[in-house]
């Protein structure tokens, strides 16, 4: 069932038990194998994870290889034509967390990185420099010899599963920068190993992690001796639809792999849950038709100058037509922007905890109609005395603008709320009776996940 709560208000996004529950209602309908988060979203996403299996003994979702993973599970997105509904054209990664380390990557991803540990015959060669090559340093083949060194192969396990992301070098004291989803089958006294390009692997540990952003820092336990070279960060605002990109990962297990693309479009909201119950993140993604896949979450996505924009998250699956098997990539990839993921990077290494920006109010999860509708509950709509009351929000007011960006469902308006930091001064537009009004509503905060 996904329940996603405490995302825009320091109490509850949704603002009351009931609300909650109705929305949880809405949002199942059964599916092959089982019952999927639905919800009013045009196209399903999933996290771009990797090579998941269950333990000896363990159960893992979709019963493991063979079983039905999520990669199969997932109906065709719903025709185009008739009156626009909320979220029409938003994007919902279904999976995160426990969900993706039991079940996406299938047959397919969980051969690749068998055949890798046993010595078969998966092979990563290491890089030439691009000196010797003869190419430019900013060519293709200049950036991926650079950016190789720093960009690492992670192995999550845990009692009942275990996967493989990406990961890259964040700083010189031994932290990389991944995805919290990567990490998870690790979070709770697992074991988490850090594969460089040369192929020496270094025990980790987690050093934080923030569910709602999907961002994880951990750090190698024993670093000296290593030579960290951190990937130069760029910066994600100035990405525009058009640029060229790079994507680097181990998808399927298949570790340095680098695949290009262009910018497809920025500010793409895309929600994620688990379908569990707590566990949701929220994005105003950068898209990219680079080919991502699972095993690329976590990796970087480098522009023409060899500087990291985005953290590859979720993929629109494609192509998966039996049960057990996982779609490959139809150009649709979309990455975490590097200014944010730095900002909740430094926090978790400073604090261990994320910090999220909040505005105050408590969404109506009913509402289909464009723009994100405050609850009507007069008692958990707006929290009194919090930044939206104090920014003259009422219950029932419709939020259509956040920062001169167009709201088209309350997914939209928490990835955008989320591009922020507690105290910046926002201009909102809203409608109320009919009438636009205008305001500038001061972020406020809330510390830590609800599940760590």
């Amino acid at each position: 069932m996904l329940r996603r709560t405490d995302l825009i208000s320091e109490r509850s996004v949704y603002g009351s038990d009931r609300a909650s529950q109705s929305y949880e209602r809405e949002q199942e309908r059964p599916g092959r194998g089982g019952t999927l988060p639905a919800g009013p979203f045009a196209v399903p996403v999933v996290p771009a994870y990797a090579t998941p299996h269950a333990q000896p003994g363990g159960e893992g979702f979709g019963g493991g290889l063979g079983g039905s993973g999520w990669g199969a599970q997932f109906p065709p997105a719903p025709p185009e034509g008739g009156r626009r509904r909320r979220g029409t054209g938003v994007l919902i990664a279904a999976v995160v967390a426990a969900l993706v380390a039991g079940g996406v990557g299938g047959a397919i991803g969980y051969n690749a990185a068998k055949d890798n540990d046993t010595g078969g015959s998966t092979t990563v060669s290491a890089p030439k420099d691009a000196a010797a090559l003869n190419r430019a340093p900013t060519s293709v083949a200049g950036i991926a010899s650079t950016a190789l060194p720093s960009v690492v192969t992670i192995k999550a396990s845990g009692s009942q599963e275990s996967g493989t992301g990406t990961g890259f070098v964040y700083d010189t004291q031994g932290h990389i920068l991944t995805n919290n989803h990567v990490v998870a089958p690790a979070a709770d006294g697992g074991k988490l190993t850090v594969t460089f390009s040369n192929g020496n692997t270094y025990d980790a540990q987690v050093i934080g992690r923030a569910q709602g952003y999907d961002v994880a820092v951990v750090k190698l336990k024993n670093p000296h001796g290593v030579k960290l070279t951190p990937l130069p960060l760029g910066n994600s605002d100035n990405a525009a639809v058009g640029d060229a990109t790079i994507a680097i990962g181990a998808p399927f297990g298949l570790s340095g792999t680098v695949t290009t693309g262009i910018v497809s479009a920025v500010h793409r909201p895309v929600a994620s849950s688990d379908g569990q119950g707590s566990t949701s993140s929220y994005m105003s993604a950068i898209q990219t038709d680079a080919s991502i896949n699972p095993g690329n979450s976590g990796g970087p996505l480098l522009n023409a100058n060899g500087a990291v924009i985005g953290i590859n998250s979720a993929i629109q699956p494609g192509g998966a037509s039996e049960p057990g098997a996982q779609g490959g990539s139809v150009g649709l990839g979309f990455a975490i922007p590097i200014n944010q993921a730095k900002r909740v990077a430094n926090q978790l290494i400073k604090t261990g905890r994320p910090v999220y920006p909040v505005i105050g109010v408590s969404l109506d999860t009913q509402y289909e109609g464009d723009g994100a509708k405050i609850a009507d509950d007069t008692a958990t709509g707006v929290t009194p005395g919090g930044p939206g009351a104090q920014a003259g929000l009422k219950p029932n007011d419709i939020i259509t603008t956040f920062d001169n960006t167009l709201i088209d469902s309350g997914q939209t308006l928490i990835g955008e709320i989320w591009q922020h930091q507690p105290g910046d001064k926002v201009n909102l537009t809203y409608t109320r009776n009919g009438t636009t009004h205008t305001t500038t509503v001061t972020l406020g905060s809330r510390t830590g996940d609800t599940d760590n």
